[in-house]
């Protein structure tokens, strides 16, 4: 087998490529806190700019609960000095790794169009064993490539509930994909985004990324050379940026993730809960898309799926990061360990910066759902490789939502 590698890709605050890195699971939802900063400029510049703080929800003042004031202090950090940029202190040993370390402050603007241009280069029910069983420890063929294919736009029009995750890392601001997914507790009118666990956490090596932010239908009129170059902010971002204000995975990947993926590449996704950077809208991230889908924890075994299609914001070469693409094939199986869930396989060009895209099949009624999201492929692309959605996911998902559930 060729070498494999999570698809995200960072890009250094210099330009400088950056590596990839595959993506942990968590059990308990991390906590976030709510602050709003602004910072002005562009690029790095804007997360050293002094901010100006707007700690206020429906015009009462936001409470930081004390027990994430006291995990940053344990951590060393100071929340007014990780507000004005001590979020950059990747050090190893004050890197918020568990599951309710998780914090997110806004800090509005920092996410501008140079920001989000540039993370784009380089680097119902449970699951039936018993309809499983031919599928452990097996590993069909490897797929011929399949191109990928752009999507039409506007994108929105086409795949309204598809989006670029943005974030920074340790190498610099990177990017995945993400999808809008449904939320039980609140029909028509999630807030909720399915991505894959090494786009929000390190793994084993480390812990949560920061600046987590959902762009829905990003590059919505497929602008590109000096067209995009010269974009207002929303002409980028049509529908806002979204910043996740919870996040949730397996504790499979947190513990076994690894840069080629690792033990927990079968359990390499996450869920988002996101709330809008500008804090001006009344409308969930469902009502502002027009779009959600639905999770399908229940798909049948591999060889009982005729297609699955695979979408995302691809940006290693030759891919740019600014379009969106799909890729559709009938799957395969990919077994990294006898004891893992097997994987779903397809054949695909999308390279790095598809990851957490979602693979879109069909629900228990038939219509499209959300199957799989992209985790892994060949460092020379060819295929990817998604986790099939079973029990644990299921779990990170009905956690995200009951967090919710009574507002």
């Amino acid at each position: 087998m060729r070498p494999i590698r999570p698809l995200f890709v960072a890009r250094r605050a210099r330009g400088a490529r950056g590596r990839t890195r595959p993506v942990a699971a968590v059990v308990a939802l991390g906590a976030a806190l709510a602050l709003t900063a602004t910072a002005c400029g562009s690029g790095d510049d804007g997360a050293d700019a002094k901010p100006t703080v707007s700690a206020t929800a429906g015009g009462d003042k936001l409470q930081i609960p004390d027990d994430i004031k006291r995990r940053l202090k344990e951590h060393g950090f100071d929340l007014d000095k990780w507000k004005d940029g001590q979020w950059k202190n990747w050090d190893r040993d004050k890197w918020l790794r568990e599951a309710q370390d998780f914090v997110n402050p806004i800090i509005a603007g920092l996410w501008d169009t140079d920001r989000m241009r540039d993370a784009d280069e380089n680097p119902g029910g449970q699951v039936d064993t018993s309809d499983l069983s031919g599928d452990q420890g097996v590993t069909d063929p490897e797929p011929r490539p399949v191109k990928a294919a752009a999507v039409p736009a506007t994108y929105h029009q086409n795949v309204p509930y598809a989006g670029k995750l943005v974030f920074d890392t340790p190498e610099g601001q990177a990017q995945c994909s993400a999808t809008v997914v449904t939320d039980p507790a609140h029909p028509g009118r999630s807030n909720m985004v399915w991505t894959a666990g090494h786009c929000v956490h390190a793994g084993k090596s480390g812990g949560w990324y920061r600046n987590l932010a959902f762009v829905p239908s990003y590059n919505d009129s497929d602008l590109s050379g000096a067209r995009l170059q010269g974009a207002t902010r929303e002409q980028i971002a049509p529908y806002g940026v979204w910043w996740a204000d919870a996040a949730l995975t397996s504790d499979q990947w947190i513990a076994q993730g690894g840069p080629t993926g690792g033990a927990g590449a079968s359990y390499d996704f996450a869920v988002l809960h996101v709330k809008p950077e500008k804090g001006t809208t009344d409308k969930s991230l469902e009502e502002m898309t027009g779009s959600a889908l639905p999770v399908n924890f229940s798909a049948p075994a591999v060889p009982k799926i005729s297609q699955l299609t695979a979408k995302g914001y691809p940006a290693a070469p030759p891919f740019d990061g600014q379009k969106l693409f799909q890729c559709a094939d009938r799957p395969g199986r990919l077994s990294l360990a006898g004891t893992a869930p097997t994987m779903y396989r397809i054949g695909c060009t999308m390279t790095g910066g598809s990851s957490g895209g979602g693979w879109i099949g069909q629900g228990p009624d038939g219509k499209p759902a959300l199957v799989s999201n992209t985790s892994i492929g060949p460092v020379t692309s060819g295929w990817l490789a998604g986790p099939r959605l079973g029990k644990e996911a299921k779990a990170v998902y009905e956690a995200v939502s009951e967090k919710f559930a009574d507002q």
